[in-house]
């Protein structure tokens, strides 16, 4: 059973009207094409919906029980229509992202208010996450973006260089490492060193490297506001990228760029593949890449573009 919008527009304004010369002028129709609207909705349902005669034309009991359907029917199409258009006008919607926490903190804030300003009416969410929870979110469809330390393409996802994080010694400022512009990584080992956790992207990036020096690591720790507080009481100096910097804008803390110039983390935008993007989640996306952090590099010769 076919049953199309017009002929139910029709069906509600001759229950409304209970005249179909006025019910088929209302709807731009002539009376023999009206008439035939109503007579298809019939055989569709395959039941009489109006009682007609010369001078009457009133509804069966059918007809009153259809016409409650069909009137919810019509207005849940017409809200869906323009949710639709609003959609597409950026007046409503939502995009979620999940991104990493030193971004979330930094970076996002400025671009997010930027974005709020012009699309009030998208509804926001956002995930400070670990790359790898960053990418499962993608991957499940709970968030439409992710921005991460990992270059996750596969069959389903794809990710887009989006910034390179250059890695930044942190130490005291009476420290010995303080005195160098820009150290090596080679210089930092002999000095207690506060690691992040195993499942960091830092520790991660720091322990994939060919040749890597070996650390005298001392503490391991989750978040960087505590390397941030073990470093200011002397226990240790670590590695932080460009992006995490704001945690250590202390008077007696002193950061330097590692002069070894393949010390960056890379950072990927990341969607699932083959998926369109909603409206709201493209405008943020563009956004975003419009207002990269201004970091030191450009994409690595190999990055997805």
């Amino acid at each position: 059973m076919n049953i199309s919008s017009r002929q139910l527009d029709a069906f509600i304004t001759l229950a409304r009207l209970s005249n179909f010369t006025l019910a088929a002028r209302r709807c731009h129709l002539s009376q023999p094409a009206f008439s035939a609207l109503i007579k298809g909705l019939e055989d569709g349902v395959g039941v009489r919906l109006f009682d007609r005669s010369t001078r009457h034309v009133a509804l069966t009991p059918e007809g009153a029980q259809f016409l409650e359907a069909a009137q919810r029917i019509r207005t849940d199409l017409g809200d869906a229509v323009q949710s639709l258009r609003e959609a597409a006008a950026l007046q409503r919607g939502r995009v979620s992202i999940a991104l990493l926490p030193s971004l979330a903190a930094a970076w996002l804030p400025p671009v997010l208010a930027l974005f709020h300003a012009r699309h009030p009416g998208i509804q926001l969410q956002v995930s400070d996450l670990l790359s790898e929870p960053c990418i499962a979110q993608v991957a499940s469809g709970q968030a439409d973006l992710a921005l991460a330390a990992i270059r996750a393409d596969t069959e389903e996802l794809q990710a887009e260089w989006f910034c390179a994080d250059q890695l930044h010694l942190v130490c005291r400022a009476g420290h010995p490492l303080a005195a160098l512009a820009a150290p090596r990584m080679a210089d930092l080992q002999p000095y207690p060193f506060i690691q992040l956790a195993r499942h960091s992207s830092v520790r991660q990036y720091l322990e994939s490297q060919a040749a890597a020096p070996a650390l005298d690591t001392l503490l391991e720790v989750e978040h960087l506001a505590t390397v941030m507080g073990m470093v200011r009481a002397g226990l240790g100096i670590s590695v932080v990228p460009a992006l995490a910097l704001f945690h250590f804008g202390q008077p007696d803390l002193v950061t330097r760029p590692l002069a070894d110039a393949h010390r960056r983390r890379d950072l990927y935008l990341v969607r699932r593949r083959h998926r369109s993007l909603s409206p709201a989640a493209q405008a943020f996306h563009a956004l975003a890449l419009e207002h990269r952090p201004r970091t030191t590099g450009g994409a690595p010769a190999d990055a997805a573009q």
